[in-house]
């Protein structure tokens, strides 16, 4: 029974821990679909970040790998693991930020902070004119810093459409500014 099979070679870690340029790239293809899958599911949108760090880390481990006390595919898989419990407990450790409630922020100064307070009166009065779509799309992207593509995600609309809400918006805003001196000396406080 002399079936073709495709040769593995089960001391693949041991090449790469000798430096063997073929290994690096024989490696990668052997275990590259099961840290691939792996990382896909623990560290969702992140998991191409997370499979360099495990196979960066598997480079810097691969010399301790003992074929007498586990296989390739156990060691393999038991890097991957605690490199993203790593990066889990590292994401969950980060300080959550929450966004501010609308609340103004202080400038110091007397007369910048009547100028910055005027000019935000000014802006929310541009704003509320706006249609609503045309506004989320503004305040998402310049209160909260967000892309198109994040905007479009996040509100559940098509790419193209949002980044028309956001020209036309910008459109009328500027529109309103240039021709609105009635605006202006409404927001004088």
């Amino acid at each position: 029974m002399n079936a073709t099979a495709i040769p593995v070679s089960p001391l693949l870690l041991q090449r790469v821990a000798r430096g063997e340029a073929d290994a690096v790239r024989d490696c990668i293809r052997r275990f590259g679909p099961l840290v691939w899958s792996l990382a896909r599911r623990f560290a969702g949108p992140d998991a191409e970040d997370a499979v360099q760090e495990v196979f960066v880390d598997l480079w810097r481990s691969a010399e301790r790998y003992d074929p007498n006390v586990a296989s390739e595919v156990a060691f393999v898989s038991m890097i991957t693991r605690r490199r993203l419990i790593d990066r889990r407990r590292r994401v969950d450790r980060r300080p959550r930020t929450q966004d501010l409630d609308e609340a103004p922020t202080a400038i110091h100064g007397g007369s910048e902070r009547v100028e910055a307070c005027g000019e935000a009166v000014l802006a929310a009065k541009v704003l509320a004119q706006l249609r609503p779509e045309q506004r989320d799309v503004l305040v998402l992207a310049a209160c909260h810093g967000m892309s198109h593509q994040e905007i479009a995600d996040s509100l559940g609309l098509p790419l193209g459409t949002v980044k028309a809400h956001a020209r036309r918006g910008l459109m009328r805003v500027r529109e309103m500014l240039v021709s609105g001196v009635d605006l202006a000396q409404e927001a004088q406080p």
